[in-house]
């Protein structure tokens, strides 16, 4: 059994997939991009402006669903740009200040909106 998680307090899903899925005692969030749900609009600046938003955005639909971030085991991290890196390290670290979670990263040719960041998320339920 698994259940669909959805809040108004980060951005809807724009196709057919949902915000999240908590299963098995873990919640799946499906990646988030720097869109601020109360403006409907991207975030103006650089990646690390970016980074703050998508956590904003992953925060809120854990929260939605009885988790957090202290709870995140895995993250996936797609950069438009991989010379971003060291900002959204540094950022992101903010995010984890100790057990930070499993994570990969990966440039991706082209992120939607043209955004420079995009991150998905795994935690405990």
């Amino acid at each position: 059994m698994h259940e669909v998680i959805a809040t108004q307090n980060a951005p809807q899903a724009i196709g057919p997939y949902s915000q999240a899925i908590r299963a098995n005692g873990f919640v799946f969030v499906s990646g988030q991009i720097a869109l601020n749900p109360a403006t409907q609009q991207i975030v103006v600046g650089g990646v690390a402006d970016q980074t703050k938003q998508v956590f904003a955005n992953l925060e809120a639909i854990l929260k939605a669903a009885g988790s957090g971030l202290d709870k995140v085991v895995r993250t996936g991290v797609y950069l438009k740009d991989m010379n971003d890196f060291g900002a959204m390290n540094e950022a992101y670290a903010r995010f984890f200040p100790k057990n930070a979670p499993a994570r990969s990263t990966i440039e991706a040719a082209r992120l939607p909106k043209d955004v420079r960041i995009e991150i998905d998320v795994i935690a405990l339920a």
